[in-house]
């Protein structure tokens, strides 16, 4: 029997091409109408085609933010999604709002939109599973039984209030059992996992269980060029982000195993033409968000903050191209560090007259070409209704948190890492040696006191003011570091201005160019392992006993 999975994942909001300024396929990538042609080229080629969608989905741009998802989910809802594991964005609006977009019924024939499989999520009072935990699908006579596990973790930039009322586990030890009903109670041809644990956790899992025939892995935003073939012989893929990738799976099985199997990698670029129906159907979910008679204000459902301006409308200018993607082996690893969420860091820090600037490290963003910068690349990057506020922090809570921001990066087990890359911090300068032993890898820290110039070491008992991302509902709480008291930056008015509004005033007075000098690599990154050059490294960074 013949099988082609079709795998989407990441997308995070992006319905429109962005440029790709990593040296790996330069130029305009993306784009929803783009992406649904490769996706019906892809099923017209093959009679047994599956569509499967692997989480991050309804998170990551303005129109995702101002609509709570509704803009990004009307036009994929005309892709005939066969299967969708949520990822931890996904719950970025709350509760009632993932199970009103995801939950029982949400298809409108007493299923769940796009399949929308879960088996590590539960109601958290009553310990009832909130999503099926695996659905049967039928393609063209073979039977695929499709599993999902969804992030083990909730929304660490927004506190425990985004994902309350639901409790997830972490650990997959469901899968085992499940996989033996499923087999024993329907012996389908192939069954598939799909999982936002990303692809580190997802090639653990996948030694444990051959059972499976292959796992669609989101959350880390790797690219599997080639898929990585674990130890017992499951296939694993994991396909970019900001849907500039599709993973594409040509299986023949025979008595539930993959006997053979074919895999490409394609790049969403111009080479293909737009959909003209999903062009028209991005357009008009656009409409009320850019320039022309149909903008209107919204409210952040988050911050309670006002979006009056297009979001197409030129805010700014990039010195140089401001994303975070590179290679573990680049020049500048994403892992470490990128030219947007540093100079994101360096606009709050001058916003706050801060000593330091802090911006979590997130896996998510855009790139953005030097030169003209838009309102809506900013809500990509800061796409969760933060307010930016300053507060007082001892230098030893400083240390503290950069060795927590590695040990959640570079430690030798996955299952300990915290969803994200190093945080960045301006006004910073650090030594990182991520092999080091956890809670010793940084060194050599120095601080540039607001204002002052020159350099001085990080003293552990003197104050330092901070600026950074800032909740109500965490009011004593400035991005990862505990403030106590926060002065939240506000308008003139006492109106609530979210972070795009502080950037832009930021760049009102000047253009986008980090200084990228902070962070000295006492030692490369680890060279990646499976042939796929890796963002992040899949074994964390810590060097054996003995070693160099």
């Amino acid at each position: 029997m013949e099988l082609r999975l079709i795998h989407m994942g990441d997308l995070h909001g992006h319905l429109v091409p962005r440029p790709h300024l990593r040296g790996d396929h330069p130029g305009l990538q993306g784009g929803l109408a783009r992406l649904y042609t490769l996706v019906q080229r892809l099923r017209g080629e093959h009679g047994n085609a599956l569509l499967m969608n692997t989480g991050d989905t309804v998170q990551g741009g303005a129109e995702a933010l101002f609509t709570r998802g509704q803009a990004v989910v009307d036009v994929l809802d005309r892709f005939g999604i066969d299967a969708f594991a949520p990822g931890n964005w996904d719950y970025l609006y709350g509760k009632a709002r993932f199970l009103e977009l995801f939950g029982p019924g949400s298809d409108g024939h007493g299923g769940c939109r796009w399949g929308a499989v879960a088996a590590n999520m539960f109601d958290a009072d009553t310990g009832a599973a909130l999503l099926p935990p695996w659905r049967l699908l039928d393609a063209g006579g073979v039977r695929v039984a499709v599993v999902g596990l969804s992030s083990e973790r909730a929304i660490n930039a927004l506190g425990p209030w985004a994902t309350e009322g639901i409790r997830f586990t972490g650990d997959a030890a469901e899968l085992g059992p499940l996989l033996e009903t499923i087999r024993n109670r329907e012996t389908p041809d192939a069954i598939v996992l799909l999982s936002e644990f990303g692809l580190a956790k997802n090639l653990l899992i996948a030694e444990r269980h051959p059972e499976l025939a292959a796992v669609l892995s989101s959350d880390m935003h790797e690219e599997t060029r080639e898929p990585v073939v674990a130890r017992s012989g499951v296939l694993v893929s994991e396909v970019g982000q900001d849907g500039t990738r599709v993973g594409q799976f040509d299986l023949l099985l025979d008595g539930g195993r993959v006997r053979e199997w074919r895999y490409r990698l394609h790049v969403v670029d111009d080479t293909l033409d737009e959909d003209p129906a999903i062009a028209a159907c991005v357009e008009a979910v656009r409409r009320p968000f850019v320039s022309g008679p149909g903008f209107r204000p919204h409210e952040d459902p988050i911050s309670g903050a006002i979006l009056q301006t297009p979001i197409d409308t030129i805010v700014g200018h990039a010195c140089v191209g401001l994303h975070r993607s590179g290679f573990a082996q680049d020049p500048v690893p994403a892992a470490v560090h990128g030219t947007s969420s540093q100079y994101l860091a360096e606009a709050f820090r001058r916003q706050a007259r801060a000593d330091i600037g802090h911006m979590r490290g997130f896996r998510y963003g855009t790139h953005v070409a030097a030169g003209p910068i838009r309102l809506e690349d900013l809500y990509h990057y800061m796409p969760v209704g933060p307010q930016i506020a300053v507060g007082r922090v001892k230098g030893e809570a400083v240390l503290a948190d950069l060795e927590r921001s590695a040990d959640g990066v570079f430690s030798p087990d996955p299952f300990k890492w915290t969803g994200g890359w190093l945080d960045a911090y301006a006004g910073l300068r650090f030594e990182l040696d991520a092999g080091a032993p956890a809670h010793a890898r940084i060194a050599e820290v120095h601080v540039q006191r607001y204002g002052q110039p020159g350099w001085m070491p990080l003293e552990p008992a003197a104050e330092y003011r901070v600026a950074g991302y800032w909740y109500s509902r965490q009011p004593g709480k400035i991005g990862s570091l505990d403030v106590g008291a926060a002065q939240v930056l506000r308008g003139e008015d006492g109106e609530v201005r979210d972070a795009c509004d502080v950037v832009r005033d930021d760049l009102a007075s000047a253009p986008a160019d980090p200084d990228m000098a902070g962070i000295r690599l006492a030692a490369p990154l680890p060279a990646a392992l499976h042939g796929n050059p890796e963002i992040q490294p899949l074994q964390g960074a810590m060097r054996p006993a003995g070693g160099p």
